[in-house]
């Protein structure tokens, strides 16, 4: 059964959100090969929430290091980071 973390970022601006929105949408595909679905949520000016869907608990686990570095890299903008985890119990698109 695939495996989701969601991910709620708050931001200190709206350009600091801009920018995270840009760097993620350029660099998620091939930071995170293992994905098998990558969602990147604008719910408001500074807030994001991302949800990446992966096969199993060791694919999410080898991508930590991979958003480790995501989140390091406009860690000087970011207020707070959420972070859920859980089992995928319906996939429909």
């Amino acid at each position: 059964m695939s495996v989701a973390r969601i991910t709620t970022l708050t931001l200190k601006s709206k350009e600091g959100a801009d920018k995270q929105v840009q760097a993620y949408n350029s660099t998620a595909s091939t930071t995170f090969p293992e994905a098998e679905q990558l969602l990147q949520i604008r719910a408001g000016d500074t807030t994001i929430i991302a949800i990446s869907l992966y096969e199993d608990n060791e694919a999410m686990e080898r991508a930590s290091a991979a958003r480790s570095k995501s989140l390091d890299s406009n860690k000087d903008n970011i207020i707070s980071v959420d972070m859920q985890v859980g089992t995928v119990e319906l996939n429909h698109s």
